[in-house]
């Protein structure tokens, strides 16, 4: 592959809006599964991610959440926590956070500086380009191990964990939420195939916990644990959980592991919650008992409480109640259905809908439809995007097959128009749901929240 974009580039970049513009151009370069080009670039700086420790999260759903519940707790027992995720809802710098703040906008620029040179030097090579989140990757990396200093990286894998990116490191422990039907243009056909692909995050011997509850899943965890002399924590075997009342905002889960019970105020609502709140604190409980982690139950509880993860049934309005969540997988739809009519009480509900091209949408719709009144189809504002009449045509055979005659089906291309349509079709006894691809919901949460600095969430 030629140089292309990257010969382009002009150095060093003088604002940070150059910096990340030239990250964005590498998005033409696609998901390049592979750790060549990332494994090169770090060469380059000195193989700079062997001096940190690394948390390292996977899962078909619930990553976000899981990350903002160990960053949260880690930052509250008074350690210093630095944290990857993808793909950010509101600004570029979202990705990378120490101590729950943003990584300054100098420092990125100053960084990209440093990683442009060496990504056009290995663009002219075999390898090709690095893509977008490789180069990402590499700037976290030097973020984290020669600007900020963190006692400990949470830090997210991008796309499966076999081949992803961040599979780079060699963590402390790893954890993997679940295993659903999600990017199977990517990573397989099959639950087996997408679980052997997650697990390849276990590493020799570290400490694997995961909340997956699948038995042709955790026979894959099982083996590929045995296999790489891997301890692995499973939810429903070496811990468990017993879900409690909901009062107001929060919900409360007693946890029982191995080594003790504790009891958890969660404001992010939602049973799907409980258990990543489970697994995080598995994870917390390893580095306690194995690797000299202080974690007092005083502060351990207030990082649960204090969690937060935005777009995950996050009420943003009150007049009309609108709520956010970026479920876009059957089992993220799945979670939001039994969640909705728990965490809110309305009279109807009104649900505006925009997704990617590359989805398993019939799944999905088969989970939310039976409690939706009003469905708004509209189009994400990314290259991805899900023609609407298209998502209008499968919603019409799904709604026949349920017998669902009184949902009132809208299409409205343009998203600013749908949200527009969602707000005055929303009255007060009434509930509004945005939902779908996390690209859409970056925008409408923006837009509802007026913040002007607001980036495209790639």
């Amino acid at each position: 592959m030629g140089v292309n974009l990257s010969e382009e580039v002009q150095l060093p970049f003088t604002s940070y809006i150059d910096a990340v513009e030239w990250i964005n151009s590498l998005i033409a370069f696609g998901i390049r599964p592979g750790l060549e080009r990332i494994e090169r670039m770090m060469e380059s700086f000195g193989n700079p991610h062997r001096k940190l420790k690394f948390i390292h999260v996977a899962g078909t759903n619930g990553k976000g959440s899981s990350c903002a519940f160990l960053s949260s707790t880690l930052k509250q027992c008074g350690y210093d926590v630095g944290m990857f995720t993808s793909p950010y809802i509101t600004k570029f710098t979202n990705r990378f956070q120490f101590n729950g703040e943003d990584i300054p906008e100098e420092t990125l620029l100053s960084l990209a500086n440093r990683i442009a040179p060496v990504a056009k030097e290995i663009a002219a090579s075999e390898l090709g380009s690095p893509t977008m989140f490789e180069v990402s990757t590499a700037l976290a990396i030097l973020y984290f191990a020669e600007v900020c200093y963190p006692d400990v990286v949470v830090w997210e894998t991008g796309l499966g964990g076999r081949m992803d990116v961040t599979n780079l490191v060699t963590p402390i422990v790893s954890l993997i939420t679940n295993v659903g039907m999600d990017h199977t243009d990517v990573l397989g056909d099959s639950l087996e195939e997408i679980a052997r692909e997650k697990a390849g995050i276990i590493k020799p011997g570290v400490p694997i916990v995961s909340c997956a509850s699948q038995s042709s899943v955790i026979a894959v965890l099982r083996e590929t644990a045995k296999e790489k002399g891997s301890t692995l924590y499973l939810l429903g075997e070496q811990f468990h959980y017993e879900r409690g009342g909901l009062s107001g905002r929060t919900q409360s889960i007693q946890f029982k592991g191995p080594f003790r019970a504790i009891d958890l105020e969660l404001s992010m609502l939602g049973k799907h919650q409980c258990t990543n709140a489970a697994g995080a604190m598995m994870v917390l409980e390893i580095l306690r008992q194995y690797m000299a982690f202080v974690l007092e139950d005083e502060q351990v509880l207030a990082g649960f409480q204090d969690a937060f993860w935005a777009g995950r049934l996050e009420q943003v309005s009150n007049q009309p109640r609108i709520v956010l969540d970026g479920a876009h997988n059957p089992e993220g739809a799945e979670a939001l259905a039994r969640s909705l009519p728990e965490a809110f009480s309305y009279r109807k509900l009104n649900l505006m809908m925009g997704m990617l091209a590359n989805k398993h949408h019939r799944e999905y719709l088969e989970h939310i439809l039976p409690i939706v009144d009003t469905l708004i189809l509209t189009e994400p504002d990314f290259r991805k995007k899900m023609d609407a009449d298209s998502l209008y045509q499968l919603v019409d055979q799904i709604r026949k097959d349920m017998a669902k005659a009184d949902l009132e089906v809208i299409v409205e291309r343009d998203w600013k128009r749908a949200l527009a349509l969602l707000q005055a079709r929303t009255e007060r006894e009434d509930l509004g749901v945005v939902t779908g691809t996390l690209y859409m919901i970056s925008d409408v949460r923006a837009t509802l929240l007026h913040q002007t600095d607001s980036e495209k969430g790639w």
